[in-house]
């Protein structure tokens, strides 16, 4: 009998409400509402639309119900860092604020003077990062947390507002830059240290957990961090790979059984999140696609209203390796202009500035690819492995141009797939909590069976290794 299950995806720009079917040891989905997720200016202050959000996840659970004839579960992803405040009678307290507001700016290297770089590391394992929720919660509003029972992520405090109990799923709670990875518990002593109550924290509880019904369907703590859940959805075999999922952001990886909290790691600012079934992500956050979203949304602003298909082409087509940008450089963050951004940096660094559409995004999506072959260095050189095949996940795979320049620049194998890694990890978590699936080995074989991967062989020149010189002369680990 088929096993029907929910997965509600909530990324930074949309939310998807994705139905899985699992029979006979495959898995197919079927996309059954996509809404946006638009920030909103509050007083100056970039913010969540947490209502349009709910309405827009209830709305896909209704249409969901309709087609099946039973309902078996329910689970909930969304990105790290934001958070909700709730009073006592489970409200919110203030509209959460976005990630991308500046509020944060300077605060991580005040708290890092104030406590100590290493100290937070060793303490959380996690890459240091302004947006991470331990500089958001030590600049919010004193008041908002004395009126605060609780504080709750994004999936979490959706789960919650279906029925779920008010508890956090582990794997999104780790990018807080709260959490020990080694005991997978709150770090008590660096929340005393930003003066933050204990009680504002809920109980932390494992990927799989039944957390309570939405009108008789299970709620189920799936891999609440999209990543995790993307991890999970990996094709992956063997101990020689590492994930690459890419989307507005890009997140480049290992699967590890136990943390690395070591100088090494600090020192190549990487970040122990952690997954399903006791396992650790050790990665860094690249930024991904976001500046090539923010120059479409530019130049369809100017009345050019290029498609996907029509600026991979532009750039397919635009000489290579032109100039080379660290797209992690913070003025693509959030700036005014990301394609005077993309000059800028050309320009201050000495090199010639995109003068086309085409040209633009080449620059940007041979940026990302060469920093991804910084970082798989770095990863090789904590960890003491080899990587020998990239798996590469999510929606940035339906850009061929891109997986193509990935392989080329990293030199290695790039298997693309699946795009709905992340609804797929959140699906099967989900079974595996129902007893359905018995471990993440069986989960990839599931996976490997369900979905057509495409597979890219690096083509080798002297031009990607001078490129990537011209990386390292810009790039520092921050």
């Amino acid at each position: 009998m088929p096993h029907h299950t929910l997965a509600i995806d909530l990324g930074a720009s949309s939310g998807r409400v994705l139905l899985g079917r699992l029979a006979d040891d495959r898995l197919s989905l079927t996309e059954t509402h996509r809404f946006d997720n638009v920030p909103v200016n509050v007083d100056g202050s970039l913010r969540w639309d947490i209502d349009v959000l709910e309405r827009g996840i209830r709305r896909g659970i209704d249409l969901a119900r309709d087609a099946v004839d039973e309902l078996h579960g329910i689970g909930i992803d969304s990105w790290g860092v934001d958070y909700v405040l709730l009073d006592a009678d489970g409200s919110p307290v203030t509209r959460p604020y976005h990630y991308r507001d500046r509020r944060t700016d300077g605060v991580m290297e005040r708290l890092c003077e104030r406590i100590g770089r290493d100290a937070i590391f060793h303490r959380t394992g996690i890459q240091f990062m302004p947006i991470n929720t331990i500089y958001q919660l030590a600049v919010e509003d004193r008041g908002a947390l004395e009126r605060a029972e609780r504080l709750m992520m994004m999936a979490d405090y959706f789960a919650h507002r279906l029925g779920g109990r008010a508890v956090q799923e582990i794997t999104l709670a780790s990018t807080s830059q709260l959490m020990d990875p080694r005991t997978r518990s709150w770090a008590r002593d660096l929340v005393r240290e930003i003066d933050l109550p204990h009680s504002l924290l809920p109980e932390l509880v494992e990927a799989g957990t039944r957390l309570g019904e939405c009108d008789g369907v299970p709620i189920v703590a799936t891999a609440a961090h999209d990543t995790a859940a993307a991890v999970a959805g990996c094709p992956g075999d063997g101990d020689d790979w590492a994930f690459l999922s890419s989307g507005t952001w890009s997140l480049l990886g290992v699967e590890l059984t136990q943390p690395v909290v070591t100088a090494a790691a600090l020192e190549a600012n990487l970040s122990n999140e952690l997954g399903i079934c006791g396992t650790t992500r050790l990665l860094k956050n690249i930024c991904g696609l976001w500046p090539v979203q923010e120059c479409r949304r530019e130049w369809a602003e100017a009345g050019h209203d290029y498609s996907w298909e029509e600026l991979t082409a532009l750039a397919e087509n635009a000489e290579p390796l032109t100039a080379v940008i660290d797209p992690d450089d913070r003025r693509f963050l959030a700036p005014e202009s990301m394609t005077s951004a993309v000059g800028e940096f050309c320009r201050e660094s000495g090199q010639v500035e995109p003068e086309d559409a085409g040209q633009t995004v080449r620059v940007v999506l041979e940026g990302l690819a060469l920093k991804c072959r910084r970082v798989m260095g770095l990863l090789e050189d904590v960890t003491g492995g080899s990587i020998r095949t990239i798996n590469m996940v999510g929606g940035g795979v339906r850009n061929r141009l891109l997986c193509q320049l990935t392989a080329d620049a990293t030199g290695r194998r790039v298997v693309a797939g699946p795009v709905e890694a992340t609804a797929t990890g959140n699906l099967l978590t989900q079974a595996m909590g129902s007893g359905l699936v018995e471990s993440m080995h069986e989960m990839r074989d599931i996976i490997r069976r369900s979905f057509d991967l495409d597979e890219y062989e690096p083509r080798l020149s002297a031009a990607w290794d001078d490129a990537y010189g011209r990386l390292t002369d810009f790039v520092t680990e921050k």
